[in-house]
């Protein structure tokens, strides 16, 4: 009889954790919970029926039905505790992910302001206009206006002298003309920038303001003259962040804090406003945190820096939800809208998404397989046993309750956790466009503000420039090119497109740049571009400036230092897409091993992977519906790939602030993620055809023979009942290595009163009839007995234990190979419209009766 250790926990136990803390907001656990006392309460009527009616003839099913009992005993505390962390694992990782992307994402953004102003201050025309060798206040703040309309990221640009005199700044509604801010002797002290975020009298009336400040330097004695000021639109890049991440029925809300724990930024200020201090989780554990007499899950994460720049002084990214709502997202169905061999493929992986969840779905097996073997049992036994059918009945009836009460349920619990994954993609991707768009804007923006630079529109001009006036570019391009290290080139070129100036005049291979050519459609757009506001964008193409691999160049025209609507050539700098692209993905991938991200154009072709044999300029495979995403548009879905159940997901890009929105610059570029669910599984039949199987004859009549039935790949196979003494889980069956019987496959040991009593072999019947091998998950092994061979056969799934009338059982056909060796009757039911092969107890004990000797001396 089955071994009661079927039953034996297969998982650890995680750390304990208060289930009475959440459960009151899990409504589909509570009502699994009611479930599962329910059905225990029906296992022990059932085994104390059996015990009491039954007696000797329910002797070997009383450990089958007191195994049965305890293990949904053990069940209804495991699962229950595994479904409580699953959901709070859900919101955790939920939450979790938007904390870590909401500093990420301002660090990113600020990395780029520290650049800025560390380039912006050593202008050569605002450092002589501080240093007091101009004198036109208009022509300085002319120029800092241009800077601004380029990086709109600005609200003000203050010019200081070493006093805080206010020399020129752009914002016409600021009456600032002095400051006292210590920012200021800070910055004259510093050798590099300085970051302040506070109120301060440079914004009067305002709120805190972030200002990164850099002192200026006379540019021919180098003494320190002054103080650049950049001041950062907070409020507005905030409000941006928030708005694509935060919908106003959010049942969470997403917080930027200080070292000292105070909101600087909320997603929704009605509901936790700028100032208040937070409780804080930086465990990434949950742990419940109270606010406002609200109960919290929070997640709080510091920033890891980007590029060597560590961020604001403690600031974090924060995302409160408070537990009352935390659980009212359910999954919409996913595994419905699946086609039904993927969503049965996906359960059985269920081991791996969630061990009690997996044991409660293999539950239905034992059971099955309680009762299967007791009707094997009864059958051919001349006794009355009403009584125990009776309770075989019985068992079997709650076992079918026992599915309907958890096939829902499982299917709703997998749901969520599908969604949770299938949210997380989503997520992923648009995160991962930002970044891009982001990044991006910026290379628009360098490329126009370094087409200014005083020097190259004056060389450009001349007739015939020197070579000491070239020289002079190499040296300014050299020296930009080391500030700003996500370019590998920058370029200056004539209005024939020849390269007259180059950061590194030598390729990597030795080869020379000066004198080279751009590409002619890059020169005829760059010097089509009407006003210096515009830029051209190569397409993502091999470019010998980046020894021929793909990438974007960004080209903007350089004017005539007169005649500003003279171009008198551009500049193009070359993006390292190979690095920097693949720095986007990985930073936006979630904290889970597998996943892997791509950016894609409309057509597949990749931009950058984080695959290394998933090459750019290759093609992508994506759904159809994926390419038909409207810009700034994402969705997720469960696709088969390489193999694999896959999470996927995509993103088209939509742009930040006016790139790609309204500078007429238009490229969609899609973010796509995935990570795999599990291996694709053959499951070994479709469950239409199990629906119709199960229809078969159960009355058992006069002179009626009693078959074991079960499947073996999609086909049902029978046994005579009294050939077959029990059915044991494939689970119990011991490999065997290098065993030289092709049908051979292990040893499987038969346990009475709890002690082993023999071992048998177990054959592949897979093998033996010719089919391909079986990987189904929920596999049995049949004990045969015939003429004195005692051995296990591997099948697929128990099936019933039905009766048929002789005129129901026909001789079968020859039939080739090794299945025509075993094979002897056809048994014709539900009026024909179903057959099942009938093996032969004589055939099959003869074809494994040498290898089970031999395999026993």
């Amino acid at each position: 009889m089955s071994d009661p250790r079927t039953w034996a926990s297969t998982h650890e136990k995680p750390p304990s954790m208060n289930l009475d803390d959440y459960l009151p907001y899990m409504r589909d656990v509570v009502r699994c919970e009611a479930s599962l006392r329910e059905l225990n309460l029906m296992w022990r009527v059932i085994e104390a029926m059996a015990e009491m009616n039954c007696g000797d003839d329910a002797s070997g099913l009383l450990p089958m039905i007191a195994a049965t009992r305890q293990g949904f005993e053990r069940l209804e505390r495991d699962l229950v505790d595994s479904l409580v962390r699953q959901r709070v694992d859900n919101v955790m990782a939920e939450v979790g992910t938007q904390a870590r992307d909401v500093i990420d994402i301002v660090v990113r953004n600020l990395y780029e302001r520290t650049a800025d102003v560390g380039f912006l201050a050593t202008d050569r025309e605002l450092c002589e206009y501080v240093a007091g060798l101009r004198t036109d206040r208009d022509s300085a703040v002319e120029r800092l206006r241009a800077y601004r309309d380029k990086y709109t990221v600005y609200q003000e640009i203050i010019l200081l002298d070493t006093q805080g005199a206010v020399l020129a700044h752009i914002d016409p509604h600021s009456p600032i003309e002095g400051s006292r801010d210590p920012l200021i002797p800070a910055t004259l002290a510093s050798a590099s920038h300085v970051e302040t975020f506070r109120v301060t009298d440079l914004r009067p009336g305002a709120g805190p303001s972030l200002i990164y400040s850099q002192r200026m330097l006379h540019p021919h004695t180098q003494a320190v003259v002054g103080v650049l000021c950049l001041v950062f639109g907070f409020e507005d890049e905030m409000r941006g962040i928030f708005e694509a991440r935060h919908r106003d029925d959010a049942r969470y809300n997403i917080l930027l804090l200080d070292g000292a724990n105070r909101v600087l930024a909320s997603a929704d200020e009605a509901w936790i406003p700028r100032g208040v201090r937070v409780p804080v989780n930086r465990s990434g554990r949950p742990e419940l945190c109270i606010h406002g007499g609200r109960k919290y899950l929070t997640q709080t994460y510091a920033t890891q820096g980007y590029q060597g720049y560590p961020g604001p002084p403690g600031w974090q990214g924060q995302v409160m939800v408070p537990l009352d709502v935390a659980f009212t997202q359910s999954g919409a169905g996913i595994l419905d809208q699946l086609d039904e061999s993927i969503a049965e493929g996906l359960l059985s992986h269920a081991a791996s998404f969630c061990p009690p969840l997996y044991e409660i779905i293999q539950a239905a097996d034992t059971v099955r397989r309680v009762v299967w073997n007791g009707e094997v049992m009864a059958a051919g036994d001349q006794r009355d046993l009403r009584q125990l059918k009776s309770v075989l009945a019985q068992i079997s009836d709650n076992g079918a309750r026992s599915n309907q009460l958890f096939s829902r349920s499982i299917r709703d619990l997998y749901d969520a956790a599908l969604a949770s994954n299938l949210e997380a993609a989503d997520f992923t991707t648009r995160l991962m466009v930002d970044l891009l768009d982001r990044n991006l804007y910026e290379r628009s923006n360098d490329c126009r503000w370094w087409a200014m630079t005083p020097e190259l529109r004056r060389t450009l001009a001349l007739p015939r420039p020197s070579a000491a006036n070239l020289q002079q570019l190499n040296t300014i391009l050299a020296h930009i090119n080391g500030l700003y290290t996500v370019y590998t080139q920058l370029v200056v070129y004539d209005r024939q497109g020849r390269i007259v100036a180059s950061s590194r005049p030598v390729t990597p291979e030795g080869q020379p740049v000066i004198g080279e050519q751009v590409d002619a459609r890059d020169l005829a757009a760059t010097l089509a571009l009407r006003h210096a506001q515009q830029y051209h964008v190569s397409g993502f193409e091999p470019s010998p400036l980046y020894q021929g691999r793909r990438t974007y160049t960004y080209h903007a025209a350089i004017r005539d230092l007169e005649d500003p609507n003279l171009v008198v050539g551009g500049i193009g700098i070359v993006f390292d897409s190979a690095v920097e692209l693949r720095a986007m993905l990985q930073g936006g991938l979630p904290l889970m091993a597998q996943a892997q991200a791509v950016y894609v154009d409309r057509n597949g072709l990749v931009l950058s992977s984080t695959l290394d044999d998933v090459a750019t300029g290759t093609r992508f495979a994506l759904p159809a519906e994926f390419h038909q995403l409207a810009r700034g548009e994402s969705r997720s879905r469960i696709v088969v790939r390489d193999g694999q159940y896959v999470v996927m997901a995509a993103c088209v890009s939509s742009g930040y602030r006016e790139f790609k929105v309204s500078d007429g610059y238009q490229d969609d570029v899609l973010a796509v993620c995935y990570w795999p669910l599990g291996e694709v599984r053959s499951m070994q039949r479709d469950p239409a055809h199990r629906r119709e199987a199960a229809l078969l004859e159960r009355k058992v009549l006069p002179h009626c023979e009693q078959f074991a039935t079960f499947f073996v790949d999609d086909s049902l196979f029978a046994l005579p009942a009294t050939a077959v003494l029990e059915a044991l889980p494939a689970t119990q069956l011991k490999r065997v290595s290098a065993d030289p019987s092709r049908h051979r496959v292990g040893l499987l040991a038969r346990h009475r009163d709890g002690r082993i009593v023999k071992y048998l072999w177990v054959f592949d019947l897979f093998s033996l009839l010719g089919l391909p091998d079986n990987d189904n998950v929920g596999s049995q092994v049949i004990v045969f007995q015939h003429q004195g061979v005692e051995v296990g056969l591997l099948v697929g799934d128990l099936h019933a234990v039905p009766a048929f009338e002789a005129q129901q059982i026909s001789v079968a056909p020859a039939l080739p190979g090794s299945a025509g060796q075993v094979i002897s009757h056809l048994i014709r039911a539900n009026q024909g419209k179903l057959l099942i092969q009938l093996l032969d107890p004589n055939a099959l004990a003869a074809r494994l009766q040498p290898e089970a000797t031999l395999a026993l001396r």
